[in-house]
């Protein structure tokens, strides 16, 4: 099918929440440019380490049947976790929804005597809008991933789960420092070695004299208390060991029932996200313990509409996803859009199914952002079925009476052989005007809701039924 590229700002809503800034570079050929390029090397870098290995698919049937599990005996294992982490020093705290989230991390820093934190990137503090929370209620958080750093100087949002400054170049980004960043060095280049040291002397301040840390969690383990955080820069480990007060904000989809099911995730995660057979720095930990990394220590386990989806017997497999960003790698549609256009914290096609389950009625549009090719559940890790549940969320999401009726008829027809020849036929005799163009750019009302966006094919001269039946005889 022939496609006209909408350029990506202007499937964005006036009202979507980031700024005007970041819509117009959506727009420009650099957003592109730098996807193809970034998400090319990192699948054919998976597809190398990923191959790598005997039991790849063993791994992923295994971590799907771990996830399933998780999802069947979720409320059994949040309570053993609880109970598990308290008795090892840590405070545990249930959060409803993103409001009772932020007002008890607010509250943790405060009793901390602080009213600024240092940040591990977390996709649930994003879902929460934490750091929003934070400014509301007079209280700073500082982001020290490097290109979650480079979006909270920009005032921006981030483009993709792995990546999320990709839609910046470097000389971009080394404005940004300089106008941003407040002691970034005089004479700085948009050398990457530069912009990395001057990221680093910038953030090993905001260590050294935080008394707060928050986190997220990729992994939860129900059986011992313990929380995972896997991450590239190091930054991570300087949070989750140099402040006094720790407080990690994890969605109750993270749990895991044992400490040994780690064994299968940390083959799949690092090949499936950076494509590399392990990750720089792996931090667990356990509680509190005097004299070795925080002394108060506390999780936050949030809800924020899991248990809506949970109750969803296809929807659920969403719930599955370890963040590992695969499916936006291969996604033809996220390739040419970005993660912005979506609209949501999580974008792509674990975005397209995530987002209108957590918060329905808001992104009833996302289930259609798919060409329902399968790539993503090809890639995935945990095996899960993003075209079932996108076809699923499609037949549930509202349809208005003018779609019902044209699938009532094409229905009518399709199941009539003589009726739906002929309307084949028609359509080849009505369309031969534009045969030689392949497409037509423009319809009448309803016809134009399509063609406004996409071209419409043309049938062709001889339909597969004609082709066969000529060499049959």
């Amino acid at each position: 099918m022939s496609t006209r590229i909408v350029p990506a700002a202007s499937l964005i809503p006036a009202d979507a929440p980031f700024p005007k800034a970041a819509k117009v570079a959506l727009g420009m050929p650099q957003l592109r440019k730098n996807l193809a390029h970034a998400t090319g090397t990192i699948r054919a870098k998976r597809a190398n380490v990923a191959g790598e290995l005997d039991d790849w698919e063993s791994l992923r049937d295994t971590a799907s049947a771990i996830k399933a599990d998780v999802q069947h005996r979720l409320p059994e294992l949040a309570v053993e976790f609880e109970r598990n982490a308290t008795a090892a020093g840590a405070r545990v705290h249930w959060a409803r929804d993103a409001q009772e989230a932020n007002e008890i991390a607010a509250r943790i820093v405060r009793e901390a005597g602080a009213d600024e934190v240092v940040k591990v990137k977390s996709m649930a503090t994003q879902e929460i809008e934490l750091n929003e929370h934070f400014e509301a209620v007079g209280l700073k958080a500082f982001e020290t991933d490097l290109a979650e750093l480079i979006v909270q100087l920009a005032e921006d949002k981030p483009s993709h789960i792995l990546v999320p400054a990709i839609h910046y170049n470097r000389t971009e980004i080394r404005d940004i420092f300089d106008q941003k960043m407040g002691d970034a060095p005089k004479g700085l280049t948009d050398e990457p070695a530069a912009l990395a040291e001057a990221a680093r002397q910038h953030l090993r301040r905001r260590f050294l004299s935080a008394k707060v840390a928050v986190s997220g969690a990729n992994f939860a383990v129900a059986e011992t208390g313990s929380l995972v955080v896997v991450e590239s820069e190091g930054n991570g480990r300087m949070c989750l060991t140099m402040p006094r007060t720790l407080i990690s904000i994890v969605g109750i989809e993270k749990l895991l029932p044992r400490f040994a099911d780690l064994e299968v995730f940390m083959q799949l995660l690092p090949r499936s996200s950076t494509g590399e057979r392990m990750n720089p720095y792996t931090s667990v930990w356990t509680g509190a313990r005097e004299g070795d990394g925080p002394e108060d220590v506390h999780v936050i386990l949030l809800d924020n509409g899991r248990t809506g989806v949970l109750a969803d017997e296809v929807g659920r497999q969403a719930l599955s996803c370890i963040r590992c960003s695969a499916c936006l790698n291969v996604c033809p549609v996220y390739e040419r859009t970005g993660g912005h256009a979506y609209g949501h914290v999580y974008p792509g096609p674990i975005g397209a199914i995530l987002a209108p389950q957590l918060e329905p009625g808001r992104h009833d549009d996302l289930p259609y952002a798919s060409s329902l090719c399968g790539a993503c559940y090809e890639v995935c890790p945990v095996k899960i079925n993003i075209p079932e549940v996108l076809v699923h969320l499609r037949q549930q999401g509202p349809h208005q009476a003018g779609e019902r009726a044209a699938m009532r008829a094409a229905k009518a027809v399709m199941a009539r052989p003589r009726l739906w020849r002929a309307a084949l036929k028609a359509a080849r005799i009505g369309s031969m005007p534009w045969r030689r163009k392949g497409f037509l750019r423009r319809l009448p009302w309803p016809g134009s809701k399509w063609t406004v966006s996409r071209d419409l094919p043309v049938p062709p001269k001889e339909d597969f039924r004609d082709w066969w039946k000529e060499r049959q005889r």
